[in-house]
């Protein structure tokens, strides 16, 4: 009943006063996502932070609606992810000599045309990922669980909130205060990255992942690090230089496979009933359509992306639509990770098109990073909308409302991005990115690297290959690919949190499973909000 008045009182989600807050809050969460993800090399999800900003506001305004909180912290953590897509890709290009070849024409068109077809595909395949298949969306579900504690008050609140206070704390301890190390257990294997990351949001998204899942993922490691990176060297096969070349096309290729997997199984035999369906058809009420708005707004925003890649950034008619039609393989492929894991690797998906387009002849470096670029801020925005409608999902919101959200957000934080890095261009020049700089843009430093070609031809199309079958099977080849590329800290740490939920559910007994996600998705919350506060604090202080 109290879902029921909250929708018929707000409708969509979107009021006045929530777009107001919202859209203050995109502009200092965007501009703190594009320094960070230079300086620090990592972007934390601001998803749990914006809820509880957005919930809290509202109510001070005498506004108490989850639907509308959801809507409001959409608009606000939209921008981060389209700040990602630019500061890992496009620093890249001054990393290779090529400084006065990028305008703020250039970033704002790379920008724009990436928040478009972010939009235009998470829309179409929504419906498929959010009601009808089972993925878990780790940083979606712990959203909802903070806003219905927040708004419940109670056990469940003081259980969220203390365990959000815990790893919050842990997380100053550990990166404001240096108490406490980063990485644990760390051993100098020659090409693999051993350790155990000290960080209470990786080992949340193990918990909230569960086994199985979990289980592929390390498996995937085993094979990249200690199976391929370890032994093949070992057995004078070939050096860690070319073996570390083996793993990261073997990584990509799995990954590209099994987006390419989901198309084969599941879009395309169904594509007729997504693009027939329309708003406000279906049995739950607002939340039963394919399309949250109408496929005629989708076509539209489509062609508008194809033609900012071609009068924008330069790019051929035929670059353009390859990049277009890649944008919907990659972006299902960004909603599938995020959707089992909480990782978006955005950049990789932008690397795995510029791979595809260099092959098409297109020779000039810079037109390469535009493709990279606008693939990752497309991919990066597909994880954001992806997880933010499984929130609304929860919270009984409204797919067009969550919809026009993210557009205001998305569109906002385009230019925000935009501004930002050209500010500081202008304050540190292009030589303060890169490798030892100022501003590290590790990411951006792996699409310069990359930017030759991909390391092992046969390695990608085995891993391409066998991605489409594992995934036509029923197997999570995704995360085969992400314990195959990701670093192998990662992969050793979030299986620790998976392990965790065995041996909770075990000694808790029935009805812990709800305890349990609710503790992890405070401590995945309090990192997150720690991550956030630092990079805000950080931008402050060096503009002072």
């Amino acid at each position: 009943m109290c879902a029921k008045q909250d929708r018929a009182q707000t409708g969509t989600g979107l009021s006045v006063a929530g777009v107001i807050i919202g859209v203050i809050g995109c502009v200092i969460i965007t501009a703190s996502s594009v320094y960070v993800a230079l300086k620090m090399g990592a972007l934390p999800w601001p998803s749990i932070f914006t809820s509880i900003t957005a919930l809290l506001l509202l109510r001070a305004l005498g506004r108490s609606s989850l639907a509308e909180a959801n809507v409001t912290q959409i608009i606000m953590s939209a921008g981060s992810m389209v700040a990602g897509g630019l500061a890992f890709t496009i620093p890249g290009i001054w990393m290779l000599g090529h400084t006065d070849e990028v305008s703020w024409v250039h970033m704002l068109g790379v920008a724009l045309c990436g928040t478009l077809l972010g939009l235009v595909c998470t829309a179409l395949v929504r419906k498929r990922f959010i009601e009808d298949s089972n993925l878990e969306f780790p940083i979606g579900v712990a959203s909802a669980q903070t806003l219905k504690a927040s708004q419940a008050g109670g056990k469940t609140g003081i259980k969220l909130f203390s365990s959000m206070a815990v790893a919050g704390v842990w997380s100053v301890a550990r990166d404001v205060l240096g108490v406490i190390p980063a990485m644990l257990f760390a051993l100098p294997i020659p090409g693999v990255s051993f350790g155990l990351y000290n960080s209470p949001m990786l080992l949340s998204v193990g918990f909230l992942v569960g086994g199985s899942a979990m289980a592929f993922w390390f498996g995937g490691a085993l094979v990249g690090n200690l199976g391929i990176l370890v032994g093949a060297p070992a057995l004078g096969l070939c050096d860690v230089t070319t073996a570390q070349g083996v793993v990261s096309s073997l990584g990509m290729g799995l990954m590209m496979g099994s987006g390419l997997g989901v198309i084969v199984r599941d879009i395309l035999p169904k594509a007729a009933t997504y693009l027939r369906s329309r708003s406000g058809e279906g049995a739950r009420e607002g939340q039963g359509s394919s399309l949250p708005v109408p496929a005629g707004l989708l076509g539209l925003l489509t062609a508008t992306a194809a033609l900012l890649a071609c009068f924008a950034l330069g790019l051929s008619p035929l670059v353009a639509v390859v990049v277009v039609a890649m944008s919907f393989v990659t972006t299902i492929m960004s909603a599938q990770s995020v959707g089992q894991t909480g990782i978006d690797p955005m950049e990789i998906f932008g690397l795995i098109v510029l791979l595809a387009v260099a092959a098409l002849g297109e020779s000039s470096q810079v037109k390469l990073f535009f493709v990279a670029g606008v693939i990752a801020v497309a991919c990066g925005l597909s994880g954001d909308v992806m997880s933010d409608f499984k929130t609304g999902y929860i919270v009984g919101g409204n797919p067009r409302g969550m919809w026009i959200g993210q557009t205001i957000g998305a569109l906002l934080g385009s230019v925000v991005s935009v501004v930002v890095l050209m500010a500081l261009v202008g304050a540190y020049g292009t030589g303060a990115f890169g490798p030892g700089q100022q501003f590290v843009s590790a990411q951006a430093s792996v699409v310069a690297t990359m930017v030759s070609g991909i390391p092992s031809i046969p390695s990608f199309v085995v891993g391409l290959v066998a991605g489409i079958v594992l995934y036509c099977l029923g197997l999570p080849a995704m995360m085969v690919g992400l314990g195959v590329y990701l670093p192998f800290y990662m992969s050793l740490t979030a299986p620790i949190g998976a392990l965790c939920k065995l041996v909770w559910d075990r000694v808790r007994g029935d009805g812990a499973e709800e305890d349990g996600i609710v503790i992890a998705s405070g401590l995945l919350g309090g990192e997150s909000i720690v991550g956030v506060i630092v990079a805000l604090v950080t931008v402050v202080t060096s503009m002072m």
